[in-house]
């Protein structure tokens, strides 16, 4: 009987994300890419193909998504670090905005090597740009290349500036073009979230979410229900 009331209450959980298989396919989850670029890895979590697109199962997406969000929840529960990348051009305003409402540190523009695998070096960048940013006592002639090296740097490491340590989670929006990311992820024995398209392996992270990687419809409709998750978690 206990047994029993542990599996309702966790389907519950699972139940109050609110995912809706219907306004999944009203923001284009379901639209891989061409069947000529699949991997094969990601044919289980496939429905089939039209005009020779691969269309992704959207009932397995709210099951895989679901697992994600209670992970998430209970990450933000913890106190522990996420860390968001996407750095496709029609993604990342998305990004940026998602993480300052969230106060999560970011990238969105180039990773740069060495962000995990090499954090003290990294850090030392992050508070050189931090030390010159605070000058004053500088000539004319000498602000404008300062101001020019902080946008520099502001490119950079403007989302990763609040850093103390290495994050204990990794959530990759594009896990082809932000494949280093993971690498040193997995070096580091992070743990990794990944929306999944049909011409990534799967396998490469330990949370998947298949779904369109491309549309801004997709990853936006992602996005904001981690949002409220997470929001809802700060505030408990």
């Amino acid at each position: 009987m206990l047994a029993t009331k542990k599996t309702k209450e966790k389907k519950k959980a699972k139940e109050d994300f609110d995912i809706d298989i219907k306004e999944m396919a009203e923001a284009g989850l379901q639209f891989g890419h061409r069947t000529s670029r699949t991997n094969p890895k990601m044919k289980r979590y496939m429905s089939g193909v039209k005009n020779n697109v691969s269309i992704i199962d959207l009932e397995k997406t709210a099951e895989e998504f679901k697992k994600t969000l209670e992970f998430i929840k209970k990450l933000v529960s913890e106190n522990k670090v996420l860390l968001l990348v996407g750095t496709k051009i029609q993604t990342k305003g998305l990004v940026k905005e998602i993480a300052e409402e969230c106060d999560l540190p970011y990238v969105n523009e180039k990773w740069i090597g060495g962000t995990i695998t090499n954090f003290a070096t990294i850090k030392k960048r992050i508070e050189y740009f931090k030390d010159l940013k605070e000058l004053t006592n500088y000539t004319k002639k000498e602000r404008a290349k300062i101001d020019k090296e902080i946008r520099d740097l502001e490119i950079k490491f403007g989302g990763i500036k609040k850093l103390e340590n290495i994050p204990d989670v990794v959530f990759v929006m594009d896990m082809r073009k932000n494949d280093l990311a993971i690498r040193e992820a997995k070096r580091k024995k992070i743990s990794v979230i990944g929306i999944a398209d049909t011409n990534i392996n799967p396998e490469l992270v330990d949370y998947l979410i298949p779904a369109n990687d491309d549309a801004i419809s997709s990853v936006k409709y992602i996005l904001e229900k981690v949002k409220e998750v997470i929001l809802k978690a700060k505030v408990k």
